[in-house]
């Protein structure tokens, strides 16, 4: 194991319990990619090098907050190696983290989504997969991870054990979405403790659900992601005046201010009511 592998695994190693699966594995994704961009050691890299590297991902066309994401990797690796005395000088102290790109976030119309529910429907898993995200606006990581004994069929909810910051909260879910899961379960050959499961009766790969995606993405011809459904989740939400506290409620939110971007989403709707009214 070289160096820089070592230390990565003593700083994992240290936050799990703090960070969760998802948090872990894009702080993975991302020192992995500055350590083989930077090659050299932990311990002597310098602002420069980091700099190098942000300016790269720049010019890569990746989004401000992609980039944040990725800064923040590094930062929390650092501030680890000063705390546990693995160097003597932080390198990312004079390192600005760069402005937060304030574009709304990307969501589906209802056109839209009626197009995606359309494509699904000859395939009973595809399809609740969709309905499922669509309906509850989880993660697709919490979605995974959500076993039988989770779903409270009578009341149509979802128990989360544990959203993003190991925080667990519950979901609600439509009478079509319930149906949908019905569907598929009743088609299902393989018996797995997983609402969503593979062959082997483990839950689904993040990896396999993102191909999914991809070729929705390919065969529809605009972009659909699972956490573009959980955009549009709460943008449709929003633009039905559902109050903000709710939505926050409903999709993990610890803090209000994740929350307050879908009120702009629904005053830019409202907007574009107004537009059509007055053409």
């Amino acid at each position: 194991m070289t160096k820089n592998a070592k230390a990565q695994e003593i700083f994992f190693a240290d936050h799990q319990a703090r960070f969760s699966n998802e948090t872990i594995r894009s702080y993975r994704m991302a020192l992995s990619q500055f350590f083989s961009t930077c090659e050299v050691d932990y311990d002597v890299v310098k602002a420069t090098h980091i700099r190098s590297w942000l300016a790269s991902l720049e010019e890569r066309g990746l989004k401000p907050r992609s980039i944040h994401l990725k800064l923040s990797a590094v930062k929390s690796f650092y501030h680890y190696c000063m705390e546990e005395n693995m160097i003597k000088r932080n390198p990312t102290a004079t390192v600005h983290t760069p402005k937060k790109d304030d574009s709304l976030p990307y969501y589906l119309s209802k056109r839209q989504v009626a197009e995606l529910q359309e494509l699904t429907k000859k395939d009973v898993r595809d399809r609740a997969i969709v309905e499922t995200l669509f309906a509850t606006g989880v993660r697709i990581s919490e979605l995974l991870g959500i076993k039988l004994e989770d779903v409270r069929w009578d009341t149509r909810q979802i128990w989360i054990r544990q959203g993003k910051g190991n925080k667990e909260r519950f979901v609600l879910f439509t009478h079509d979405c319930g149906e949908r899961l019905h569907a598929y379960l009743e088609d299902r050959k393989i018996e797995s403790p997983y609402l969503f499961c593979n062959h082997r009766g483990n839950c689904l790969s993040r990896c396999f659900v993102d191909k999914r995606f991809q070729s929705f993405t390919e065969e529809l011809g605009f972009r659909i992601t699972p956490h573009t459904m959980r955009h549009t989740f709460a943008a449709h939400l929003a633009e039905k005046n559902m109050p903000q506290s709710y939505i926050q409620e409903l999709l993990g939110h610890v803090n209000i201010n994740s929350t307050r971007i879908y009120t702009r989403l629904r005053e830019q709707a409202r907007k574009k009511q107004y537009d059509q009214y007055q053409t």
